[in-house]
């Protein structure tokens, strides 16, 4: 287990060397998407959904942006369909 931690722990750290923005801003996605869990977890059956909305697109579009930067093909392709369904869910929210 200690192994296990060791590794991760440099992993993080090479991350960070390579790409800091990246690391920086993937590390604020993670804090910005367990918010909007915790929130809903908190405030169901009547969640904020105009407060979490916003937050759960930027979380996205940053993970996709995370994801070009890292060539990965389909981690970028889930999180802009993700942004292109919660954007459309928002503005239908808004107008209704």
């Amino acid at each position: 287990m200690t192994e296990l931690i060791s590794n991760t722990l440099t992993w993080i750290k090479e991350d960070w060397k390579s790409n800091p923005l990246r690391c920086f801003l993937e590390i604020l996605a993670w804090f910005l998407s367990i918010s909007c869990s915790f929130t809903m977890m908190l405030t169901v059956p009547n969640p904020p959904f105009l407060i979490l909305y916003p937050l759960f697109i930027t979380q996205c579009a940053i993970f996709a942006w995370a994801a070009w930067t890292r060539k990965s093909s389909g981690m970028l392709a889930n999180y802009l369909l993700l942004v292109t369904i919660d954007s459309i869910a928002l503005f239908r929210m808004i107008l209704v």
